[in-house]
């Protein structure tokens, strides 16, 4: 054989102890795939584990709440509010009441104090409904008198410096703008002296009830040039004033809402509303009526005294014109003439729904329930079938702080037969 042939012979013989090459790769893929499969079935093996303590811990948490639930029916002291479905917050309504001392609309007794100083005297006058020395006695308003140019009023020696001028700006600053220098009413426009009577801020809260007031003002017959001496009223009839609200919308200046005050009354309303007679402005947001000097003088005979370093006290002639009207009686309703009026201010509340369930609060904490020392019920036909009267609710914060209470008209019986709902309203 020649050399060469044997040569190529050798070359095609397979290689002693060589794997062909794809035998090797299956070989390889049979390994990975057996490998694959015990990875497989280890981790199939570990999440059956899981799902089986899984199952285990939330059969123990249900297990856990239901007996919660149970031992919370039979001893419940505290019950949380649910947010979203007990709580109505931020809930917004304008409440009125009666203006004077024991929430009464309506005044008919007028009394001064000797207590006010004189100097006291000179600027404002406090007027109470009962004699100030008697229990429950408290000032209801106030009159005051005031001249731009300081008339009506003595300065005393003090240059420039009146107690009527004093009033006037006072006022001025308080309910005008900073560029009017006057009150300028329907009645008699631009006017250089008024009266003014003040409610008291506790008793008006936020503002004087538009609508819901109504003085009464007994015309004047004579009077001293001081109005601290006598003053008569005359025969003439009661005159009535109420602001404009039912037939006017209020102007809004530096001081809110502004009225007209007008003859009138509440139950009758506005006299001759298409041409009324105009006696001043009425200042609702601040608890302040100013009545328009010159009407007075002209409709009910004030005589005002606008004298210069005059000390007229004019303010007690509106004292006597209020007073005065009392002992008359309103034909339309058959009373006496009052002084009527009523507060109004907006009120914030979050009602709290207290939900008690038939299973719930239907055995008592009280030591008087029970007896012996095992606990035994005292009412034997409590036995079986508890029964408790609710007569209080709390609200507590998160610390178990008592922070309001709440109490019901009447006790309410509680049963495993009774459900309950109750409604907190907590003001604001």
């Amino acid at each position: 054989m020649k050399m060469n042939e044997f040569i190529t012979r050798l070359k095609q013989q397979p290689r002693i102890g060589g794997v062909p090459p794809r035998l090797v790769q299956n070989q390889q893929l049979q390994q990975l795939q057996q490998e694959n499969q015990i990875l497989t079935t280890a981790n199939n093996g570990v999440n059956e584990q899981v799902r089986l303590l899984a199952q285990q811990l939330a059969n123990q948490i249900v297990a856990e709440r239901d007996q919660a639930q149970i031992l919370a029916r039979n001893g419940r002291t505290y019950t949380k509010f649910d947010p979203v479905n007990d709580i109505v917050a931020n809930q917004t309504e304008v409440v009125t009441g009666g203006l004077w001392s024991d929430n009464l609309a309506s005044l008919t007794t007028y009394y001064t104090a000797s207590g006010q100083t004189t100097s006291q005297r000179r600027y404002y006058v406090d007027v109470y409904q009962d004699t100030p020395s008697a229990d429950g006695a408290a000032v209801q308003f106030s009159l005051a008198f005031g001249h731009a140019l300081g008339s009506g009023s003595d300065s005393q020696g003090q240059l420039n410096d009146s107690p009527s001028k004093a009033v006037y700006s006072q006022y001025r600053q308080l309910l005008l703008a900073p560029t009017d220098t006057r009150f300028t009413t329907a009645g008699s426009g631009s006017t250089d002296y008024i009266y003014v009577v003040n409610f008291k801020r506790n008793r008006m809260k936020e503002r004087l009830d538009p609508g819901n007031w109504e003085i009464p003002l007994k015309p004047i017959s004579s009077r001293a040039t001081n109005a601290t001496g006598s003053v008569v009223t005359g025969s003439g009839n009661v005159i009535q004033l109420i602001d404009d609200s039912s037939v006017a919308s209020a102007t809004v200046g530096q001081s809110g809402k502004v009225y007209n005050i007008v003859s009138g009354s509440i139950n009758s309303g506005v006299y001759n509303s298409t041409a009324p007679v105009y006696y001043g402005l009425a200042y609702p947001d601040y608890g302040t009526l100013i009545l328009d000097g010159k009407m007075l003088d002209q409709k009910l005979g004030f005589a005002t005294n606008t004298g210069s370093s005059s000390e007229g006290n004019n303010h007690f002639v509106l004292f006597h014109s209020i007073s005065g009207s009392a002992p008359f009686t309103d034909p339309a309703t058959a009373d006496p003439y009052g002084f009527l009026a009523r507060n109004s201010e907006k009120v914030t509340s979050t009602h709290y729904f207290v939900r008690i369930k038939n299973a719930e609060y239907n055995f008592s904490n009280n030591p008087s329930y029970v007896t012996g020392s095992v606990g035994q019920i005292v009412q034997s036909t409590f036995i079986g079938d508890p029964k408790t009267y609710i007569t209080t609710v709390g609200l507590y914060n998160d610390s178990q702080e008592l922070l309001a209470v709440a109490k019901l008209s009447k006790p309410l019986l509680k049963s495993f037969q009774r459900e309950a709902l109750i409604r907190v309203k907590l003001d604001f």
